[in-house]
């Protein structure tokens, strides 16, 4: 089955060899995201609110450019550098997906940045 990379515009450019998302037949899959704007900055050091957020908009824009949303995503993976900002994810988490959250796991884990402190990947069926 052939796959298309998404990248949308204004996204964040890639710290490895990787798209942020891909898109094989009804399937999009979403790269860890990390929390930085499309110049490669960090957004929102030291606040794990800000920073779920603007994780989870890219994940949106990427879901978005494959042509599905957010009800579509069926599993998340988190990293949290800390599992204190787990109350803090979870409030925002919560306002993307407020009815029939898809299934995730969450973990502990270091980042590739000490200033990151939230990594979401995500994969949804269309």
């Amino acid at each position: 089955m052939p796959k298309q990379p998404i990248i949308p515009p204004g996204s964040a450019p890639p710290l490895a060899p990787y798209s942020p998302g891909v898109r094989s037949g009804n399937v999009i899959y979403v790269s860890g995201v990390l929390p930085m704007d499309a110049a490669g900055k960090v957004v929102g050091e030291g606040d794990a609110t800000a920073q779920t957020r603007c994780v989870l908009e890219a994940v949106k824009a990427i879901v978005e450019a494959g042509g599905g949303t957010m009800n579509d995503v069926a599993y998340c993976n988190i990293f949290l550098s800390d599992m204190a900002h787990y109350a803090a994810m979870n409030a925002v988490y919560r306002e993307y997906f407020p009815t029939e959250p898809p299934a995730r796991w969450c973990i502990q884990a270091g980042l590739v940045k000490p200033e990151f402190l939230v990594e979401i990947s995500a994969v949804a069926h269309l």
